[in-house]
């Protein structure tokens, strides 16, 4: 199976990225909902604080790649020979990921800071910093688990500071080269 991983900070577009994978139906594993599916079955918000909580928790207790390793059920499951991961954050999850697919390409949403932060106010969800300091930590946190090392191993980088277009545009042409 070749896996698709796209990594990016916070708001740098990697959802639209998946978005237009699944559109010409690739199968698409979203990390982040895995971490606000065990907030749910806790009884917890999924909010920012408790998301933040459980990607550490789970990281304690089965390594930096604990995330990646709850994906492995859902891959082992699919039935395509391309699926798409959203969302991976450390180089022991693309360790993980890397030991379970025969190939692995690697796609990185960059886009500013201050870009960033406007999306993840305009998209509203209930883990979305409610200020800037807010979202400077949550920048800090994502690099302290490792998403800086996945940055820099990318094989392609998407720049996503214009208009959502472009984005597709560039997303098509790496889709059909692979």
């Amino acid at each position: 199976m070749k896996l698709v991983i796209i990594t990016g900070m916070p708001g740098a577009g990697k959802s639209v990225v998946a978005n237009i994978f699944r559109e010409h139906e690739y199968p698409v594993i979203v990390m982040g909902d895995v971490i606000r599916e065990q907030a749910r079955r806790r009884g917890l918000d999924p909010d920012s604080e408790s998301t933040k909580k459980i990607m550490l928790e789970l990281r304690e207790l089965d390594g930096p790649g604990a995330v990646a390793k709850k994906c492995l059920a859902i891959l082992q499951s699919q039935e395509s020979n391309i699926v798409v991961i959203e969302g991976c954050r450390s180089l022991a999850e693309v360790d993980v990921f890397d030991d379970f697919a025969t190939d692995l390409t690697i796609i990185c949403v960059h886009s500013s800071p201050k870009t960033r932060f406007r999306r993840l106010q305009e998209r509203g969800r209930k883990d979305a910093p409610p200020d800037w300091l807010v979202f400077k930590e949550r920048d800090m946190r994502e690099i302290a688990v490792g998403l800086g090392g996945v940055i820099a191993m990318a094989d392609i980088m998407i720049v996503n500071e214009g208009p959502l277009e472009t984005l597709r545009k560039k997303t098509i042409e790496i889709l059909e080269g692979l």
